[in-house]
């Protein structure tokens, strides 16, 4: 017993020392340019992004109602939830990893008993009580199954960044919803206030025409001018719907259920005059992304471990004791049992050979979807900030064409009242009116959201799910 138990402790000793096979996972930081390709202006600058603006960058609109919307959908949304219940499973399956660095210990008992009887039998009663406990312990003396405590570690990391992930996207989809409902509601404002010029215009061409000032000509032209504006506020209010109906479910809520609460007018919320960007690594680092694919690269590199380790014998102490009595008040028989174990696989038609090879291809996969998330991340900041930049400069053509049409439109309905123009010069100054502010509604819509998928591009959000 004495030599059996200095095994058990050498081999315990060296399961605890021992060396893990298979690669070791050494993080790197990803490369990055120190600075933007595209030219930061319209106040975006490189200086360091602020956590706590970054964090929360919606409050940057100072929208009260955009706020309780991004506060109301981190509560309700499927998908995060979803993802919530996605992170507690992975969590599970790492405690079941772990558990294969401990010793396990079953407990057993049985009471039977038997009765005879008729002719041959003796009419006795027969009783039979047995108790016992047995353990074992596979030792990990090459990492197997610290690699695969590894892998669940990283694994669980990567569903923790897969969550930050969805939140990330879910903050950006409910604020470019948000948007969405706003810019039409100011489409439908610039129509509404479009019908009443051009219902004015049409009265006044049937005044002219009952006092034989002008032809009729002048009159249908008024009447198709105005019907053809109000055939544009079905497909707005459709439209207005949708994105309602849209952000009620990225709330968790049934559709219409968020009609009544923003039925009423609202700007567009007016973009932050300065927004920091950072530099490159700066994103890289602040990408949920990018570090959930980094983190499967882990992952996967632990499973190399894995599989090598399935090269080795596995070595094993078992133990047990157990008892039985033919009643509870007789005598008991006892039985212990115990010693090292070993088991290896001499011959596997190269099974082994061939799963070190499998995971280290699949290392290089995910090797290869981490550096291409890199690319993707770097690549939807250049995006977002060229579209940014180049939407203010639309929207400040269009305030200038769609201030000169209403001039314009102004002077040509004050010329046709004199008599100095054709009518058909009132209808073109009208239609180019309504197209320029219909563009500019759309423009200032536009503005917020490339800069709301700038802070999504950054990063911004998931830090909020901790606060």
């Amino acid at each position: 017993m004495k030599s059996m138990s200095w095994l058990y402790t050498s081999l315990a000793a060296v399961t605890l020392a021992g060396c893990a096979v298979g690669p070791d996972y050494v993080p790197s930081e990803p490369s990055a340019s120190s600075a933007w390709h595209s030219e930061l202006k319209e106040g975006l600058g490189d200086s360091p992004t602020d956590p706590n603006t970054l964090a929360s960058w919606w409050k940057t609109f100072d929208d009260p109602q955009l706020s309780e919307l991004i506060e109301r959908a981190v509560v309700g949304n499927l998908d995060l939830k979803n993802a919530q219940a996605r992170v507690r499973q992975v969590r599970a399956a790492r405690g079941i990893a772990r558990a294969g660095l401990f010793p396990s210990l079953n407990l057993s008992g049985s009471d039977n008993w038997s009765h005879s009887r008729g002719e041959m039998g003796t009419g006795e009663t027969t009783e039979l009580h047995s108790a016992g406990f047995d353990a074992g312990w596979e030792l990990d003396l090459f990492g197997g199954t610290r690699r695969s405590v590894e892998a669940a570690d990283a694994d669980l990391q990567a569903t923790q960044e897969e969550l930050n992930d969805t939140l990330v996207s879910l903050l950006s989809e409910v604020a470019l919803n948000y948007v969405e409902i706003r810019t039409y509601q100011s489409r439908l404002a610039a129509v509404q206030a479009s019908l009443e010029s051009q219902e004015q215009t049409y009265q006044l061409t049937e005044w002219q025409y009952q006092a034989q000032l002008s032809d009729e000509l002048a009159v249908f032209q008024a009447k198709y001018n105005l019907e053809s504006t109000r055939s544009q506020i079905p497909d707005l209010k459709a439209g207005l719907d949708a994105a309602m109906n849209s952000l009620a479910v990225l709330l968790g809520q049934q559709p219409g259920e968020l009609h009544e609460a923003l039925a009423a007018p609202s700007p567009v919320p007016v973009c932050a005059k300065e927004v920091a960007v950072g530099v490159p690594a700066d994103v890289l680092r602040q990408r949920p992304d990018v570090r959930k694919a980094e983190r499967e690269l882990a992952a996967q590199t632990a499973r190399i471990g894995v599989a090598t380790a399935d090269r080795y014998p596995k070595f094993s102490l078992t133990g047990s004791v157990g008892g039985q009595a033919m009643s509870l008040v007789s005598g008991t028989s006892a039985t212990i049992g115990g010693g090292p174990q070993v088991t290896w696989a001499i011959f596997d038609g190269g099974a082994i050979r061939q799963n070190i090879e499998q995971q280290s291809a699949l290392q290089e996969q995910y090797l290869i979807q981490y550096e291409s998330a890199i690319l993707n991340a770097l690549k939807e900041v250049e995006d977002a900030i060229t579209t940014y930049v180049n939407e203010h400069d639309k929207r400040r053509n269009l305030e200038a064409a769609t201030d000169a049409a209403r001039q314009a439109a102004e002077l040509a309905l004050y010329e046709y009242q004199a008599g100095l123009t054709d009518f058909n010069n009132v209808l073109e100054a009208q239609r180019s009116l309504l197209s320029f502010q219909n563009q500019l509604a759309q423009s200032d819509g536009t503005v917020t959201s490339n800069l709301i998928r700038l802070y999504k591009a950054l990063g911004g959000g998931w830090t909020c799910l901790d606060s």
